[in-house]
């Protein structure tokens, strides 16, 4: 067999969180042991589940576990497994570069913030924990090789840029991760993980619960000082989701939660529940303080894992939670379904689907329960996952009202505070039937939008939409408590009281003979742009605003489906003229006088070029848009 060695650099990514690592930045460095044990598990249960996916695998499965040894004279410590192992291709893959979306975004944070605590967290978000050896290691060994395999690799490096890779033909099955620990030195958090003491008091905080024994050979003094040695399982392996909630305290929940998300930040709610009956399961779900980095990336995971009997099944269980909810961590060990169930089976098992359906409206119910009682709690959940929460109201039509419940957008209420749809509808004004709000890219240019001006004036509350899902569920789920959801830069708008119509309505009938002519000729030379010209009721400042019809999609949404690769037809809009304006009553009256004279067409142009830019929409000409605007103000100086 040939002995290859390669002495390999890091990716840049890779090695400037090894960097990271190296100096320091986290003053908790208990937790190296608990991400290699933590790798272990995952090895394991990776080899539980090939093994009965493929019943030829050259693989010993009789006694999996997880063996800890030290060695006080070298200052070694070693976790090893007889998991599934790597092959040398995966060891270059999965050490030797970061193959995460997002990698820049999070080393800008990093370096931006100066908090350890948090920047332990960023990285928490990658689960990129093996780094974390680092922080306690000058050299780190990896001897594995993949189960079913002939060969091993052994891995080496100092952190410092490079690692060395070798193949070799006498590494047992599963990996060994070998530390060779720096110096102890309190003052920097660098504790003796040789002492027996240490290593025990770091597997009951972190590794109690994990399902496959840690063993650890101890010595003892006997009598005559006789030293012995045995090996000592230090877990309890007890599953955490089957014990009772009575009998589990808030720190083993918050590490077995860190154990199950490779997050290195405590989860923001605790959700443990039992399902009896014809089907039975036990569920220990997690809502997490803050949204992963690829959390609306294409291929996004799903966090939720599948056990039966405490046995280990299949990660990321889409079968088991919908797309929406996808940020929820945790386990779910279900009793009577079939060791070797495929992802395909478990898409058409009514007991799952209705476990999912339970697992869902639990969680709903939880997010409800944090918006009336724990309003902080709440504000950090909405700010997190609130977009990704609102797709629900596409994709889940059994659930539309819970969520619905849960929702909170911005509001011309209040400048700062979020309002419930409920806490709108308790506020509507005396004979307003329909829930008002206006889409867009930012609170400030829906605030300052033309559309906003008759709200304002009339006292009427808008809810301000940013979000691009707003666009599209506003539409699909179109009311509220009974009240129609209504954009207010679509249709005819009249906030007139009954009353006020009757005052106006000579004079709208006056100004709707003298503009009729205007109206048909800005119809005409703007029918390119435009399907129709009106008189508005929306406006008090603004000369003139573009809105839609009653039953068009908008603008950004026509942009999101083309951005999509969709075929979409062009959305001619509605030009509303504010008769009330100088400029539209100007336009008029030189209308009337010479409906043919030089620049009045060019005038209709930048009327509506004005309109499409107010609301932040964009021209179809630029250049000839200013070209025309620079020639008209030459005239007047």
């Amino acid at each position: 067999m040939s002995n290859r060695i390669e002495t390999l650099e890091f990716q840049a990514e890779a090695r400037q969180l090894l960097q990271l690592m190296v100096h320091s930045i986290y003053s908790n460095k208990d937790v190296f042991l608990r991400e290699l044990i933590s790798n272990a598990s995952d090895a394991l249960d990776k080899l539980r589940l090939e093994s009965l996916v493929d019943k030829d695998l050259a693989a010993d499965v009789s006694d999996l576990h997880i063996e800890i040894e030290v060695d006080r004279d070298a200052r070694t410590l070693t976790v090893r497994d007889n998991g599934i192992g790597m092959s040398r291709e995966d060891v270059v893959r999965l050490i030797g570069t970061i193959a995460k979306s997002g990698t820049a975004e999070l080393l800008a944070k990093l370096r931006e913030s100066k908090d350890s605590a948090a920047s332990a967290d960023l990285i928490g978000q990658f689960g990129v924990g093996f780094y974390a050896t680092f922080m306690v290691a000058d050299r780190v060994t990896l001897l594995t090789r993949r189960a079913g395999e002939s060969e091993g690799t052994r891995w080496e490096s100092t952190g410092e840029g490079t690692y060395s890779v070798e193949t070799v033909d006498d590494a047992p099955q599963g990996t060994a991760v070998t530390v060779h620990l720096k110096p102890e030195d309190s003052d920097d958090h660098l504790y003796d993980y040789t002492a027996e003491w240490k290593i025990r008091e770091i597997v009951k905080r972190y590794s109690d619960f994990i399902a496959w024994p840690i063993r650890m050979t101890v010595e003892r003094k006997g009598e005559g000082d006789e030293t012995t040695r045995e090996v000592q399982t230090v877990n309890s392996m007890k599953a955490l989701w089957a014990r009772p909630r009575s009998e589990v305290d808030e720190v083993e929940y918050k590490e077995f939660y860190k154990h199950v998300s490779h997050d290195w930040a405590d989860p923001l709610e605790t959700i443990h529940m039992r399902g009896e009956g014809t089907f039975e399961y036990e569920a220990l779900l997690f809502l997490p303080s803050h949204a992963p980095v690829d959390l609306f990336a294409p291929q996004a995971r799903r966090g939720v894992q599948l056990y039966v009997k405490r046995v280990f099944i299949m990660d990321d269980c889409e079968a088991l939670m919908p797309n929406y909810l996808r940020f929820v961590k945790g386990v779910v060990d279900a009793h009577d379904l079939s060791l070797n169930i495929s992802r395909e089976i478990l898409q058409q098992d009514r007991q799952i689907q209705a476990v999912r359906r339970r697992l869902v409206k639990k969680i709903l119910a939880t997010v409800k329960e944090l918006k009336a009682n724990e309003a902080e709690k709440y504000r950090t959940f909405w700010s997190e996952f609130g977009p990704a929460l609102k797709e629900g109201l596409l994709d889940d039509p059994d659930n539309t009202d819970a969520i619905l419940d849960v929702v909170s957008v911005a509001s011309t209420h209040d400048p700062a505070e979020l309002t419930g749809l409920r806490d709108y509808v308790e506020r509507m004004k005396d004979g307003q039937s329909d829930i008002y709000y206006m889409t867009g890219e930012s609170r400030s240019m829906i605030e300052n939008s033309p559309h906003m001006e008759a709200f304002r004036a009339k006292g009427f509350e808008v809810l301000i939409l940013t979000d691009p899902v707003d666009e599209v569920w506003v539409e699909r789920v179109g009311q509220f408590d009974g009240k129609p959801l209504r954009s207010i830069a679509k249709g005819q708008v009249d906030l007139d009281t009954e009353e006020e119509k009757k005052e106006a309505e000579s004079a709208r009938e006056q100004q709707r003979q003298e503009y009729a002519g205007l109206l048909t000729w800005m119809s005409e030379k703007l029918a390119d742009s435009v399907k129709e010209v009106r008189l508005s009721t929306r406006l008090t400042t603004s000369p003139a605003c573009v809105v839609g019809d009653a039953h068009d999609i908008t603008p950004t949404l026509e942009k999101m489906y083309r951005a999509m690769g969709h075929e979409v037809p062009q959305v001619k809009r509605i030009l509303e003229l504010n008769p009330g304006h100088p400029l539209v009553e100007g336009l008029r009256k030189a209308h009337e006088q010479d409906a043919a004279a030089d620049g009045l067409a060019d005038t209709a142009e930048l009327l509506y070029g004005m309109a499409l830019l107010a609301e932040g929409g964009e021209l179809a000409d630029p250049s000839r848009f200013t070209r025309v605007l620079a020639d008209r103000l030459a005239r007047t100086l």
